[in-house]
């Protein structure tokens, strides 16, 4: 999706004929998805993980192109910041042990990052939003040199004509402006890559929406941002505010927030996604390129565009092959270990196949806007989160603790991944510790929190925020997953 471009400056043409491009290319979109082979290929998963550079002292370290240089690894691609690096990790197919092969691979190359690294007296961290961030850290000079970063940064910003506002609220709420997108770049993630049967793919993608706040209060790893104790998953509304070009009671119709949680369930196929996109979002990046007549198109607009918005769940089109899309887990955060982050995985995967056998009855009964609801008081409170749900009436959502819905959840969770044919040994493993956390009330969210609490009593701010990032690298390096970290607190 991170397509690179080599030129920043457009004229209004490029704009016009851009769009065209992307009129046309969705009229051949839907020609494909009617092919009678489109997506008839194996199944696979892949992931992409970012994470933060960082000096021994938990403070970031300018160096992600110095790095990857050294590296020479097109595994590993820069990131929005110098102080981040995103490894693309190879695709599995689903079958058998995807997921411990997609921890084996991580742990190797993160190895390997990690040797490189210390040649430059660099740690690596795999964290949702680093706590010794600071707001001198997110501007321009802390921007990676590569064109498309330049390109999003200036048009997104003459877009909007003024400061970017990040308002959010906790423990210790936070107000601050931004006069770039640089904010973005403090959000790192594990992002997941599903394959799915073409004629699944409608209702696995709306059982991922209506149950990603679920996954999202047990796997937060997000709640400190500028040394400020926020949400438990603060990302969402960081990302969410640090793009937004709306400038508020300018027009009467407020166009939709480029971050967003969706506009409804899809009621047919997934190509009202891509539509829904064009018809909403004005191009920003209107970079065309010649396309070639052999294979399946490679609608290099239409990909393009959908890379500038940033919905939490994402299709994407691929040529390769036969041909087929995949769905995008976008809101799952980096860190706190390997373990975890797949552990966190393969809940979303198995949640979103588990339901998809009911999800279209579901639907009917809880409107979309409930599900919105329930993601942001998830992401918002954690495992503290109230949601509404159909808990003892199914025609009636009421409110209800969110763990225990997670716990009622589990066993479906299960029959989805195997109903993918993986591992029963790999499913337990990997479910168990999502139960784990769940008994403990253990997320690395609560856990960042409250030990920042805790070297808050005899340091300043900006010291228990560095002994905090410090002790957070000694547990991630232990591979140990975060339910089993010590609790300086207790």
């Amino acid at each position: 999706m991170g397509q690179n471009i080599k030129q920043t400056l457009y004229s209004e043409n490029d704009f016009t004929l851009f769009q065209h491009k992307l009129f046309e290319q969705l009229e051949q979109l839907k020609s494909v998805m009617n092919s009678p082979n489109f997506g008839d290929e194996p199944l696979k998963l892949g992931a992409e993980l970012e994470m933060y550079l960082v000096d021994d002292q938990g403070e970031v370290c300018l160096n992600n192109l110095q790095i990857l240089k050294m590296l020479n690894d097109e595994q590993f691609q820069p990131e929005l910041n110098q102080y981040n690096i995103e490894l693309n990790l190879s695709a599995f197919h689903i079958a058998g042990t995807p997921f411990n092969k997609l921890l084996t691979e991580i742990q190797n190359k993160t190895h390997q990052l990690e040797l490189v690294a210390n040649q430059l007296d660099t740690n690596i961290v795999p964290i949702g939003i680093l706590p010794t961030l600071r707001k001198e850290h997110l501007n321009t000079e802390s921007m990676t040199n590569i064109p498309r970063y330049q390109c999003l940064a200036s048009h997104l910003y003459q877009q909007r004509g003024e400061d970017f506002k990040i308002n959010i609220n906790g423990k210790e709420p936070l107000s601050v402006n931004f006069d770039d997108i640089c904010a973005e770049g403090a959000n790192t993630s594990f992002q997941v890559h599903l394959m799915t049967k073409p004629e699944k793919l409608t209702n696995i993608f709306n059982a991922a929406q209506l149950t990603l706040p679920l996954v999202t209060a047990i796997s937060a790893n997000s709640g400190v941002f500028l040394g400020n104790a926020l949400w438990d998953e603060t990302r969402i509304a960081l990302f969410k505010q640090s793009l937004d070009i709306r400038l508020r009671d300018k027009y009467q119709w407020q166009q939709p927030t480029r971050v967003n949680f969706g506009h409804g369930w899809l009621r047919k196929n997934i190509w009202e996604f891509f539509a829904e996109a064009v018809a909403l979002y004005p191009p920003i990046i209107p970079d065309s390129k010649l396309q070639s007549g052999k294979g399946n198109p490679t609608l290099h607009e239409l990909s393009l565009h959908m890379g500038t918005i940033w919905p939490w769940h994402r299709p994407v089109y691929s040529c390769e092959g036969n041909g087929h899309i995949r769905i995008e887990f976008r809101a799952l955060p980096a860190g706190p270990t390997s373990i975890d982050m797949v552990a966190n995985a393969a809940f979303a995967i198995g949640l979103a196949v588990g339901m998809s056998e009911q999800v279209e009855e579901l639907i009917s009964f809880m409107p979309f806007r409930f599900a919105e609801y329930n993601f942001y008081r998830a992401a918002q409170h954690g495992l503290n989160a109230k949601i509404l749900w159909p808990y003892d009436n199914k025609y009636q959502p009421q409110e209800v603790d969110i763990t225990i819905i997670i716990e009622q959840m589990l066993p479906i969770a299960k029959q989805g991944l195997l109903s993918l044919n993986i591992d029963p040994n790999e499913v337990a493993y990997f479910l168990t510790i999502i139960e784990q956390r769940l008994i403990k009330q253990i997320t690395g969210a609560t856990w960042q929190k409250q030990t920042l609490a805790y070297f808050e009593r005899t340091h300043p701010k900006n010291i228990a925020c560095q002994k905090l990032v410090q002790l957070y690298l000694n547990n991630c390096r232990s591979c140990e997953p975060v339910a089993a970290w010590e609790t300086l607190w207790t």
